[in-house]
């Protein structure tokens, strides 16, 4: 069967840029404090004139109305994240945790949002980023899902709800994740045929994205690869907290320090 390719979005960086980051899989949560820490710190200290926030940044996200949630986390990274756009140029596409994430999320915090996949021009080169969820095609049953909760009559019925039940539904989502996850589930990896489908379509060398948890570099085809991002735990041993930067002079994997 021929790999589907999606409408592909084109961004063509400023000159002035010299550096870039790519982060995804951060999954950031009050009960995770030191991943919080980290994320905090870094936004801080990032060198980098932009940097493209690739999915599931949030655990869960719920609606953007939680933003205004007297004491929420929301509210509480969201204003990280607007002192961090005032300072740096942030680029947002959707994850399968945040694809809640909508234009109020984007206008509170200053950031732009990205569709999925986009090509990013940049230095001469073009760049393919995804989150990474389409491509694992061999994950049936998610993909049926993904389709559903992307609907505007689903997402509706959801955003509907009180925020209360939202969050406990959300609860009870990442509870069977979890125990999913401690079962030793084996969750479908990107597809080979479609990721070089993308490239080719969108005539760029380089994948880049998240979403697996599997960071490494793969060799696609001569001329091709995909590089996958890291995902962020603080509190692993050792512990996982990565950006891939992006010069002139190529991809680069950063470790950053717990905080």
């Amino acid at each position: 069967m021929t790999p589907t390719v999606p409408p592909l979005e084109e961004l063509v960086a400023p000159s002035h840029w010299r550096t870039v980051d790519f982060i995804s899989d951060l999954h950031l949560q009050a009960s995770e404090p030191a991943t919080v820490a980290a994320w905090q710190q870094y936004l801080l200290t990032t060198p980098a004139d932009a940097v493209f926030l690739l999915g599931d940044i949030f655990e869960v996200w719920v609606g953007d109305d939680a933003i205004h949630d007297p004491g929420s986390f929301e509210g509480q990274v969201c204003a990280q994240l607007q002192a961090a756009a005032r300072r740096t140029a942030l680029y947002f596409m959707h994850g399968n945790r945040d694809f809640l994430a909508g234009g109020a999320f984007l206008k509170h915090c200053g950031i732009t949002g990205l569709q999925d996949p986009t090509v990013l021009s940049f230095a001469g080169q073009r760049y393919l980023l995804s989150h990474g969820d389409l491509l694992c095609v061999d994950d049936v049953d998610y993909q049926r899902f993904r389709v559903q909760a992307r609907s505007p009559a689903w997402q509706q019925q959801f955003l509907s709800q009180p925020l209360a039940t939202r969050r406990a539904q959300a609860r009870g989502i990442r509870q069977e994740s979890e125990a999913r996850k401690q079962s030793g589930t084996v969750y479908a990896d990107v597809d080979h045929a479609s990721a070089i489908a993308w490239l080719q379509a969108a005539g760029a060398h380089t994948l880049i994205h998240g979403h697996t948890h599997r960071p490494a570099d793969h060799a696609l085809a001569p001329g091709l690869q995909r590089v996958v991002l890291s995902d962020w735990d603080a509190a692993a041993l050792p512990p996982r907290l990565e950006t891939l930067r992006l010069s002139a002079t190529g991809l680069e994997r950063v470790a950053l320090g717990p905080m």
